[in-house]
């Protein structure tokens, strides 16, 4: 195994936690790491040939273009999850920083010829899929059946780490009300009376502080 790949906090975590030694080891001799600033885009929506990329560290955004020329937030990379795609031509969506992040990109050729010869990997990455499509219908059933309150108090558990009380959002009032199928005002109202029951508090426009991590999550419906 790469020296870099056994210290690699992803190790253990989604596509490089499912594969057999053999197939981490011919990752890791061409897997080339990335550094992105925040705003900084990886995949634009309809490039050519993108490539596949592990998240190690930060969060990332997925947006679809709409006809009128905006950029709808359809989905969040974390830690583990996958970006962009080994296989065909042109890539659906956007996926650009939403905080500063490291990926391990992997070459499209190089990771088909390893695939090639380690069947495991593409029964892996199969795995990874279709986890990353049970989480988007456990949203599209949270966003139909929680009320607007639950989904924002999920939403910032999500965008904590698990031991972090302090958050500077990734996200804009308005990014939120889109990934939550809200509006802004909405949000807002929201976090105004998380905040009137002593269960968050706010900085700024992004800045804010869990000071009740329970009292949250009982609000999330947890």
């Amino acid at each position: 195994m790469e020296q870099r790949c056994a210290a690699c906090r992803a190790r253990t975590d989604g596509l490089c936690g499912k594969v057999p030694e053999t197939a981490l080891t011919a990752l890791g001799r061409t897997g080339q790491r990335k550094r992105l600033v925040a705003g900084e885009t990886l995949i634009w929506q309809d490039d050519e040939a993108p490539p596949l990329a592990n998240l190690l560290s930060g969060l990332l955004q997925i947006s679809l273009s709409t006809a009128d020329g905006r950029a709808q937030i359809v989905g969040l990379v974390r830690p583990g999850d996958l970006a962009g795609r080994p296989y065909g031509d042109r890539a659906p969506q956007t996926v650009t920083a939403l905080t500063n992040a490291e990926l391990c990109l992997f070459p499209r050729h190089a990771f088909a010829r390893i695939a090639q010869t380690q069947p495991q990997l593409d029964h892996a990455l199969l795995e990874q899929t279709l986890e990353a499509l049970d989480r988007a219908r456990a949203q599209m059933l949270s966003l139909a059946r929680k009320a607007a309150g639950e989904r924002v108090a999920a939403l910032l558990l999500d965008l904590a780490a698990e031991d972090d009380e302090e958050i500077n959002l990734p996200v804009s009032r308005q990014e939120m009300a889109d990934i939550l199928g809200l509006t802004i005002e909405t949000v807002s109202r929201q976090l105004t009376r998380l905040e009137s029951r002593g269960t968050i508090a706010l900085s700024g426009r992004r800045g804010l502080s869990i000071t009740s991590r329970s009292a949250l999550e009982a609000a999330a419906g947890a």
